[in-house]
């Protein structure tokens, strides 16, 4: 048998990243998504469930991002704003570090 191609390894990586997406999403009473160019790094698919939890999957490239998230059956946004945006809610640790100093939370330092 010879090596697995670079199509079929992209496919597992889909697959799997499609498996963690639908997981998030039936945890999260349904989920929407959107995907961002990190460049060389690869692509982030921002999930945003249902009932506002949020997280994030990274996957090697756009395409295989594209192929997740259409494996996986979520909506899938353009950009991250508007209604989509609105639905995502934060608590006291995303408070605390990402706004914290700017609102008067803990320092940093």
């Amino acid at each position: 048998m010879g090596r697995p191609s670079a199509g079929s390894s992209a496919e597992r990586t889909a697959a799997r990243l499609a498996k963690r997406i639908s997981a998030f999403s039936k945890e999260h009473g349904g989920a929407e998504g959107q995907i961002a160019h990190l460049g060389e790094r690869g692509a982030r698919i921002v999930l945003v469930g249902e009932d506002g939890g949020w997280g994030d999957v990274v996957a090697p490239d756009m395409e295989i991002a594209a192929k997740a998230v259409e494996k996986s059956g979520i909506t899938v946004h353009e950009d991250f704003d508007g209604e989509f945006a609105a639905k995502v809610r934060t608590g006291p640790y995303e408070w605390s570090r990402m706004a914290g100093i700017q609102v008067g939370g803990p320092r940093n330092s």
